[in-house]
Formats: structure tokens, sequence, C-alpha cells
């Protein structure tokens, strides 16, 4: 399939954070507009896993999500929203 051309306005200084990103992981930002608009638009997600995220996952299973809520609360002493 051959590519079609795309124009978007963004601010300056996301782009050059993307040009950036996209130098220090080998792609272009073209490669990285691309893989999250076919994400979106299959509905999933990136996948985004960093190796605190992978400890952590699964943690809280078994935990209701308002005990969590409630300890937060009551941990940083804020009425919940």
């Amino acid at each position: 399939m051959r590519a079609a051309k795309l124009t978007l306005s963004v601010d300056p200084k996301v782009i050059e954070a993307a040009k950036e990103y996209a130098s220090e992981t080998g792609t272009s930002v073209s490669r990285l507009v691309e893989d999250f608009l076919a994400a979106v638009a299959s509905r999933k997600a990136p996948s985004i896993s960093t190796p605190v995220l992978s400890r952590l996952r699964g943690s809280l299973r078994g935990v209701e999500v308002q005990d969590y809520r409630d300890h937060l609360a009551e941990k940083y002493g804020c009425a919940e929203p």
C-alpha cells in the first residue's frame, strides 16, 4: 500500500519532543503517528510496558476500586470527586 500525505497542526514544542523521541527510539515521527492512529482505529490502546508497570501489574487484583479510592482519599486527606 502506498502512503498518503496528511497535514496536521501541532504545537512546535510537541513536534520537537516527538522528533527527539523518534530519534532516540530509531523510528520516525510519521511512524509514531501512524502507529498511534492505527491503535486508535482498532480501538486498542498502545502497549506501553515499563519495568515499574510490569512489577505492579496484578498487584490490586481482588481489590474493589472504591476501596482503593477510599484509601487514597484517607491518605491524602481529600474528598473523593
